[in-house]
């Protein structure tokens, strides 16, 4: 890698012999230096050190970290991924990076979707230089000042080429994977649909969050993946993921439903109503010049 002071964090509790992004790290052709974050509350913190080494394994107290942020509610469940998010960000510090990635721990590829002429489904090819990638996305972390860049996901793509994330190339939110700045640090919020509450949330007030149309990430299906975060959704239901979101920015976000055979809840956000954007010039009043 260009970029030497970089680390990956793959976010994992539970499944010490089912890391699939490990491997896939590794298929894609990462040298990158790798570090499984555990939590003290896992109990099979002993069988991680066996499969990857005590030096890459890094365990963070859950109950300290639950006490630093607001978790909008008043739960003492703790089966969620957002306390390893925040700690991402002392755990870099005290390993002396300057730029980390944080992963889930169920990731099967990293691809490439492009259009090839006169298909308006999107091909693909699966990334093998995962090094220069993650350089390319440092670059555009910097150039474009944003608090953390995103590879999009499966979803982000209905409609092909004439999709909105594709037509737009780069869309302003972040979930799931996160390249991010140690010392432009951000807190992910609330206890569940941290990654959407935290973008909409600091996307009105002017940050960016951006996910590219370029690469995206294939992971198993949140609610048959045993473990992690399956179960809390299961128990809790797509309607308690969405309403976190519409609490926290109640002026643009509202629950609605997607789907078309299978019906879910899910959030809806008016973008035009939640962050800041830039007008185009033809709308600049005749004859009034920008005086700056």
């Amino acid at each position: 890698m260009k970029n030497k002071s970089f680390a990956i964090f793959i976010l994992t509790h539970g499944r010490a012999d089912n890391v699939v992004t490990f491997q896939t790290l590794k298929k894609v052709g990462c040298t990158a230096k790798i570090y499984f974050v555990i939590d003290n509350e896992d109990d099979q913190a002993e069988k991680y050190y066996e499969n990857f080494g005590k030096e890459n394994v890094i365990m963070f107290d859950k109950l300290a970290i639950s006490k630093t942020f607001d978790t909008m509610d008043l739960s003492e469940e703790r089966r969620t991924i957002v306390y390893a998010r925040n700690a991402c960000f002392d755990i870099a510090k005290e390993l002396g990076v300057d730029y980390f990635l944080e992963l889930d721990d169920d990731y099967t590829d990293f691809q490439y979707r492009f259009a090839r002429p006169n298909e308006d489904k999107l091909a693909y090819v699966s990334v093998k230089q995962f090094d220069k990638l993650c350089d390319l996305m440092i670059d555009f972390l910097n150039a474009t000042n944003a608090d953390t860049v995103a590879f999009a996901q499966g979803g982000d793509y209905i409609g092909g080429k004439n999709g909105d994330i594709f037509k737009q190339r780069v869309k302003r939110k972040a979930m799931n994977s996160f390249f991010c700045r140690t010392d432009r640090r951000f807190e992910f919020k609330g206890r569940i649909k941290e990654d959407v509450n935290t973008y909409c949330y600091f996307g009105s007030q002017g940050r960016l969050y951006l996910t590219i149309a370029d690469i995206m990430l294939n992971q198993a299906t949140t609610q048959k993946n045993k473990g992690g975060m399956t179960d809390v959704y299961l128990d809790s239901g797509t309607y308690l993921k969405t309403i976190y979101t519409v609490i926290l920015c109640p002026s643009f976000v509202k629950i609605s439903c997607m789907g078309t055979s299978h019906r879910r809840i899910h959030h809806r956000i008016s973008w035009n109503n939640g962050v800041p954007l830039i007008l185009n010039e033809r709308w600049r009043k005749n004859g009034r010049k920008n005086e700056s």
